[in-house]
């Protein structure tokens, strides 16, 4: 039976810590201990797939001892895992939130460095992965050593083997990797400023960017507009959904949680109205939670007709 893959080309221990306000040049001090965990895009959306009852695999680089307790974790969460072992260590991120503000700052290390060889090896394996796979979710940094493209080669690729492709990525990678025209892709508001090289005033610039790139082969775009919900643009029908109110506490995997449940969403044949609020209430229920805690299936089924969805032109 096929079931989803995740690829996390260049992985990273999340540490996350909470300061009732951030001093900038100043000394914090933190009152509770860190939340470490396993992370990087495809990683999170892993999770949140397994806490909504999926079978997935994730898949991608590792390196040092950090690496291996990096998978052991995700093992023990009962992720299937299949990921290439190279030289040298896994980075940390930190993410600074600040519950004053409501802000968290994210400062993120450039991680390890792939060689040809490592690269050559991988590919044989994702080219066997794909055999057993439903969809493929590629998100996030590539680390040093990977062209700015190969994103873009993993779609095609996919696209070979029939299996829908959803993309999370931001500058040179989204750039090459839309060549390939993928399934889906889920830049938010800045990310697809970026990619516009431009500032949108209206709503419905941001409409007119989504329709265009729907017209030059993607299937479904969303973009996530924060507090503001998102906008679920496709070839036939297009959504805008707004949340509900909550009181955030950390930004970390919303977006990913976002693109789980639209995986979920399509692995279950939902309607685009149904996805765009399942998308949108699993992001919204993990932005409520501290540290890099996501949403789960009970939380979703409780809260989706909560959240305001309206057809769009």
């Amino acid at each position: 039976m096929t079931q989803p893959l995740t690829m996390t080309l260049n992985p990273a221990i999340d540490k996350t810590i909470t300061l009732p306000k951030f001093e900038l040049g100043g000394l914090n001090r933190l009152t509770h201990k860190p939340v470490i965990d396993p992370g990087g895009k495809g990683v999170n959306v892993a999770k949140v797939l397994n806490q909504l009852n999926t079978p997935v695999t994730a898949t991608g680089y590792i390196a040092g001892q950090s690496g291996q307790k990096f998978v052991e974790e995700l093992t023990s969460l009962g992720i299937n895992t299949v990921f290439q072992n190279i030289q040298g260590d896994i980075r940390t991120n930190l993410k600074i939130v600040d519950q004053s503000t409501e802000q968290t700052t994210e400062i993120n290390e450039p991680g390890f460095s792939v060689e040809d060889k490592d690269l050559l090896k991988f590919n044989q394996t994702f080219d066997e992965l794909l055999n057993d796979t439903s969809y493929l979710v590629l998100g996030g940094s590539t680390p040093k050593g990977i062209g700015d493209d190969q994103y873009k080669r993993y779609i095609e690729l996919a696209k070979q083997k029939g299996v829908k492709t959803i993309l999370d990525a931001s500058g040179s990678a989204l750039r090459e990797g839309l060549k390939a025209n993928p399934y889906a892709i889920k830049p938010n508001i800045h990310e697809l400023e970026e990619l516009y090289d431009t500032s949108f005033e209206t709503k419905d610039d941001i409409l007119k960017a989504c329709h265009q790139l729907v017209e030059g082969g993607v299937q479904l775009v969303i973009v996530s507009l924060g507090a503001d919900g998102a906008l679920f643009v496709g070839r036939e029908e297009s959504y805008e959904v707004n949340p509900f109110k909550i009181e955030p506490k950390s930004t970390v995997g919303a977006g990913d949680s976002m693109v789980g449940a639209i995986v979920y969403a399509l692995n279950h044949n939902f309607s685009l109205k149904q996805l765009s609020k399942w998308s949108t209430t699993a992001g919204t229920i993990t932005a409520s939670k501290a540290g890099t805690n996501v949403c789960t299936l009970a939380e979703i089924e409780e809260l989706v007709d909560q959240v305001h969805v309206q057809a769009i032109k």
